[in-house]
């Protein structure tokens, strides 16, 4: 039988860097007190389901990524600033 081929990654390493981690794990608790909400500016219900938490918390860190490369430049400074002006 041959080996099944695929893109595996090693163990060990990281799928997402540690502040999409950080976001992920802020939106988690969100999800438990029951304040995150789903749709563009949480306008839509209330988020039960801890798959939809996950996916909101990483997109809102991909948003931060985008909007400091756009403010700072892709060798710019901290993204602080940008975290700051969070609609």
């Amino acid at each position: 039988m041959a080996a099944k081929k695929g893109s595996r990654r090693k163990s060990g390493r990281r799928k997402y860097g540690k502040a999409a981690g950080k976001t992920v794990e802020s939106a988690m608790r969100r999800r438990k007190r029951g304040t995150l909400r789903s749709g563009k500016g949480g306008k839509g219900g209330k988020v039960k389901s801890r798959k939809q938490a996950i996916a909101i918390g990483l997109s809102y860190s991909h948003w931060i990524w985008r909007m400091a490369r756009r403010m700072c430049g892709p060798f710019g400074s901290s993204p602080a600033r940008v975290r700051s002006s969070v609609p």
